[in-house]
């Protein structure tokens, strides 16, 4: 330690000059106070200055910057607008889907999954979107196999999300694949499968939210507002159920300055 750097550092355990053994061995377990403080000094003395921590990039998450917009969601097109009293039926229908899953969840918990369904690690993105959306939505591809007639094939069209499946689902979990479906769907159409996992791991989702869950729910509820304004069809089915996440959004989760005007 520099001679000037207790000035800076004052220290917390100072040591008076004491009469130690000449055999004084700071390399072996200390037999008296004055050793042990003695042996925490010479260690203090040996440390660098700075230390540069070694960081495997590969480790880091891809998606480390998060973008938090403070504005609200865009208005539905004319005649679409949701009314108050079609917004408290959600909120309401939502809630008691909610109750019925935390009751049964270790019901559900125990049953055995078919031999045909294995979750992804919850770490695994890529895994998590070919488990809910599917190999084809995917893909994005519009083929079907000679052999569909016989049977479904989750493995191309996802897996539903199933009582059995959303219960084995811990907070962590449920936040990550939240976070990997909205990823996809900044960038992607909104699609029946992806509507129905949305609905599902909100239900799943804990009050009070944690940070990372409140800001990735306030994303979705925008994406699905720019989502329905841009939609040219006017598929009404479609974008009622945009309105229904945006709804459960900003009701059911108080995001209120997210929430559509009555009409």
């Amino acid at each position: 330690m520099e001679p000037g750097a207790e000035d800076l550092m004052p220290r917390l355990l100072p040591v008076d000059d004491c009469d130690l053994a000449e055999d004084f061995d700071p390399t072996v377990p200390p037999r008296t106070p004055q050793e042990y403080l003695k042996r925490v000094q010479i260690e203090a003395a040996r440390c660098p200055d700075v230390v540069v921590a070694q960081i495997d990039p590969k480790k880091l998450r891809k998606k480390q910057t998060v973008n938090i917009s403070i504005s609200g969601c865009q208005p539905a097109p004319e005649g679409y607008s949701p009314t108050l009293k079609w917004q408290q039926q959600q909120v309401a229908h939502f809630s008691a889907v909610r109750q019925s899953l935390n009751k049964r969840r270790n019901h559900w918990r125990s049953q055995h999954l078919d031999s045909n369904v294995t979750m992804p690690k919850s770490e695994d993105e890529e895994g998590w979107k070919k488990f809910c959306l599917g190999e084809r939505v995917y893909s994005e591809t519009d083929a079907l196999s000679d052999n569909e007639n016989l049977g479904i094939d989750y493995i191309k069209v996802g897996f539903p999300p199933l009582l059995s499946i959303v219960s084995r689902m811990n907070q962590a979990t449920v936040t990550s694949v939240l976070e990997y479906l909205i990823s996809w769907f900044g960038e992607k159409k909104f699609t029946p499968e992806l509507g129905r996992w949305l609905y599902a791991l909100l239900a799943c989702l804990e009050k009070p939210l944690l940070p990372e869950a409140h800001s990735l729910i306030r994303q979705l509820a925008r994406r699905c507002s720019e989502v329905r304004v841009l939609e040219e069809n006017r598929n009404e089915e479609q974008i009622s159920a945009l309105n229904l996440i945006i709804c459960l959004v900003s009701r059911y989760f108080d995001q209120r300055d997210l929430a559509d005007e009555p009409s």
